[in-house]
């Protein structure tokens, strides 16, 4: 692998941002793309898959790759666009549980080579394209086969893990060992230490730390915000709201939500948005006396995420222990300036929390502590997150990040030259 030098001067530096994810209407990860290129105007970013957001993208100045450039980096997308089908093929093949379970595991073995296929086009298109970045960041990294991506790409790069869902069996461990060479040109960040811990212990030779991926943009919402949010869903002014955004998910603990709304003495508003929402959920909500349900359904952009939020009075987090992924709705409305209904699920996000004036926390797991924080919403809500919020939270500006993506891609070059 040749290693380029990075590009001198860091508030002048171009970034190349990868993204595969980049064609899915999802919140932090497109929020923040857009961010870090409207920080680095002229920036390169790679969409393999194509952008859901071009506009935004194109408003920052940012050049667009959709697809790949250079044919060693065609060789590759077309290579893991085709294991991408023979993937979907294989999880509707061995969906019922009469297979093995090692068998039933093949869907995923497959999706983490395609993912890995597809990081190493992106690196060779970024390699084609650019001589001297500031900095190669894959923003939405697979858990698996990181030297791997970096050896086919040919590229030292950044890479921000966001969970560990797949593990690797045997095939994919032995070539995990084959390219662990390629790990000492990357490094890893990781949104939560919990994540950090988990990943280190599969790949202790993989350089790392943690750090936090949402940034603050600074655009808290307006006043005139918050009146066309209510408006949009007839939520009166004295009305008390409550928005809860992808609760759906492995962590997401709707049976402690639902125990909860069944006793709050005072009904609320509440308005549900995030993928796939649970019908039964919503209709057995929409049946207790006084409550107004309001569904958002599917992963919507930034401009309807901001007026969700600009309806409520408070958004609620209910989740179970476990959770390691970075919390994008507690992230987004520090950032937008929405008090916090939180679970007390992770220790380390709890410590963070405790005492804020923007944030009341209830125990895990327990409906009746959480009617009780819902009652007394009814009676008022938390204080509004301020501007330092944010950075209670490890959340910094695009500039900042984008300054600190080059500083540590500078020193994984110096490391990889010795």
């Amino acid at each position: 692998m040749r290693v380029r030098k990075a590009a001198t001067g860091v508030t002048d530096a171009l970034l190349v941002l990868i993204e595969p994810h980049a064609h899915q209407h999802r919140g932090p990860r497109q929020h923040t793309l857009a961010a870090l290129a409207a920080a680095r105007p002229g920036s390169l970013v790679i969409a393999p898959n194509g952008a859901a957001d071009l506009a935004t993208l194109r408003k920052a100045q940012a050049r667009v790759i959709t697809g790949s450039a250079g044919r060693s980096a065609a060789r590759l997308l077309a290579s893991a666009r085709a294991a991408s089908y023979v993937s979907a093929v294989a999880q509707r093949a061995l969906s019922q549980r009469r297979w093995p379970s090692r068998l039933r595991r093949l869907p995923d073995q497959i999706t983490l080579l395609a993912r890995c296929l597809t990081e190493a086009a992106c690196l060779r298109t970024a390699r084609h394209l650019v001589r001297d970045p500031g900095a190669v960041v894959v923003l939405s990294a697979s858990e698996a086969l990181h030297g791997a991506a970096a050896l086919l790409g040919g590229q030292a790069h950044l890479r921000f893990v966001h969970g560990r869902v797949a593990t690797e069996d045997a095939a994919l461990r032995i070539l995990g060992r084959l390219t662990r060479r390629g790990e000492r040109h990357v490094f890893a960040l990781y949104p939560t230490a919990a994540l950090r811990d988990q990943v280190a212990a599969a790949f202790p030779r993989l350089p790392g730390a943690v750090r936090t991926f949402a940034v603050d943009d600074g655009k808290r919402l307006t006043d005139a915000e918050r009146e066309a949010g209510r408006a949009a869903f007839g939520i009166p002014d004295a009305a008390t709201a409550l928005c809860l955004i992808d609760g759906w998910g492995p962590y997401g603990d709707i049976d402690t939500v639902s125990g909860a709304l069944k006793g709050v003495r005072q009904p609320l508003h509440l308005v549900v948005c995030g993928a796939p929402p649970q019908e039964e959920v919503l209709a057995r909500w929409r049946g207790l006396p006084g409550w107004r349900v309001h569904a958002v359904p599917g992963s919507v952009g930034e401009y309807v995420l901001r007026f969700v939020y600009a309806a409520a009075d408070a958004a609620l987090v209910a989740q179970l222990p476990g959770a390691d992924k970075e919390p994008r709705p507690i992230m987004d409305a520090v950032r937008l300036g929405v008090p916090l209904l939180v679970s007390e699920h992770d220790p380390d996000l709890s410590a963070r929390l405790a005492g804020r004036p923007w944030a009341w926390l209830f125990p895990a797991g327990d409906p009746d502590a959480l009617t009780a924080v819902l009652d007394r919403l009814a009676e008022g809500p938390p204080d509004r997150p301020g501007e330092r919020a944010p950075i209670d939270l490890g959340m910094v500006t695009a500039d900042e990040q984008a300054d600190f993506l080059i500083q540590t891609y500078v020193q994984l070059l110096s490391r990889t030259r010795r």
